[in-house]
């Protein structure tokens, strides 16, 4: 009897194991919102030269995003926290670990500067969280240095050129020199534009890379001027960038009638710190401008009542991606990032910033792109008129073809 009872008891325990099982999967499957909070985590420049670009616009921007989506996802609280990089891969990495490891955020934002940019993603891939970037330019992003866990939003080096460069290439500026910032976004932007030129039968006459901090352009320009270029394209952003276009007008250059100023990023807040004078007739490719519709112009209000300016692309990605993220969590059902990244690769955006825009799977987040020219003075009419178009450049044809790719996530 003893054994029997035994036996019995025994089976009995294996029975009940058995019909645990699924709920035990259940407990341990990726459903609900971990930590019940949803964190997004503001990583950008606050201080430095980029703060312009990025710093408190896209925290707004990405706040507003949350305030408009009801400050909660699936009944649980959405937090904001916010760090300065300071420009430093290494402070960047370190932090993201930090947010990943020690304080749950689930997904990084803006992330301007390339070099951070791309470390933070690999953190993201190495931590299973998403990392959302706008600040930033290369299209090594999602090219070589892609992952699962990273979108290039707003804007690339690749989409940039390919506007601006074949735009100048059809007025006839087959001989380009470049004025490049000496780091990995100036890099990538000199190279993918070099390659647009080259391939509309253009040249380029030479180049030469100035240090990121640098104040003075002086010799630089005299190198431009002397190349016999009919383009020089300023590959650079930030306060550096500024001073590079101011220093181009003082010695002339764009008012020589020989050589066209190319502006391969340009903020409007750039053209706005520099003034119509200055900025004049730069040639720009941008994926976001304030005045173009109804809709940009309705959140444009909201953003300048919080702001006291204009967004700009980066601002607008920011709030636009964010919308998106929360959408993706709510359809998913819950935060752990691969469930969230196939449903924002899944749901196409369809918004103030984009229209049918949709998540590649190299992150690439494809929409049109628009090329500008900076107005004349006597053609602005009220704050802030700055842009005409020059032409509407169609997602697909805008960034780098998946067919040219060499990202490892297309060719698995």
């Amino acid at each position: 009897m003893p054994r029997l009872a035994s036996s019995a008891l025994t089976r009995a325990l294996l029975a009940c194991a058995t019909l645990a099982l699924p709920f035990a999967a259940l407990a341990q499957s990726p459903a609900g919102i971990s930590k019940d909070v949803v964190k997004i985590g503001v990583l950008t420049d606050m201080s430095g030269q980029f703060s312009h670009e990025a710093g408190e616009g896209s925290v707004t921007a990405v706040k507003m995003a949350v305030e408009d989506f009801g400050g909660k996802v699936l009944g649980k609280p959405i937090e904001v926290i916010v760090a300065d990089h300071q420009n430093k891969t290494e402070v960047a990495v370190a932090k993201a670990k930090e947010w990943f490891d020690v304080d749950n955020v689930d997904m990084i934002a803006n992330l301007i500067n390339s070099a951070v940019a791309i470390g933070v993603a690999n953190v993201a891939k190495e931590k299973n969280g998403i990392a959302i970037v706008n600040g930033s330019g290369s299209s090594r992003l999602t090219n070589d240095a892609c992952t699962p866990n990273s979108i290039h939003y707003a804007y690339d080096t690749y989409a940039l050129a390919v506007g601006t460069g074949n735009a100048l290439i059809k007025e006839g500026k087959k001989r380009w020199f470049f004025l490049t910032a000496d780091y990995a976004f100036g890099h990538a932007l000199e190279a993918d534009t070099a390659a647009v030129v080259k391939a509309g039968g253009g040249q380029v006459a030479g180049s030469v890379r100035y240090p990121i901090n640098t104040l003075d352009h002086g010799s630089f320009m005299l190198q431009a001027q002397g190349s016999g270029a009919d383009a020089v394209a300023v590959a650079g952003s930030g306060t550096v960038f500024i001073n590079a276009v101011k220093a181009a007008h003082d010695f002339g250059l764009t008012n020589s009638g020989k050589q066209t100023l190319a502006g391969l990023l340009v903020w409007i807040t750039d053209v706005h710190s520099m003034g119509l004078d200055t900025a004049q007739g730069l040639v720009l490719t941008n994926a976001f401008y304030w005045d173009r519709d109804e809709e940009t112009r309705a959140f444009s209000k909201k953003f300048e009542a919080k702001m006291g300016r204009k967004p700009h692309m980066g601002d607008a990605g920011d709030y636009s991606s964010t919308m998106h993220y929360l959408k993706a969590v709510q359809a998913a059902g819950t935060d752990e990032a691969q469930a969230v990244m196939a449903k924002m690769r899944e749901i196409k955006v369809s918004d103030f910033f984009a229209k049918n825009g949709v998540i590649r799977p190299d992150g690439r987040f494809v929409h049109d792109m628009y090329v500008y020219q900076v107005k004349k003075p006597s053609e602005s009419k009220y704050p802030w008129d700055y842009y005409k178009l020059v032409q509407v450049i169609p997602g697909d044809q805008a960034f780098r073809p998946l067919s040219e790719s060499k990202c490892p996530l297309v060719k698995s």
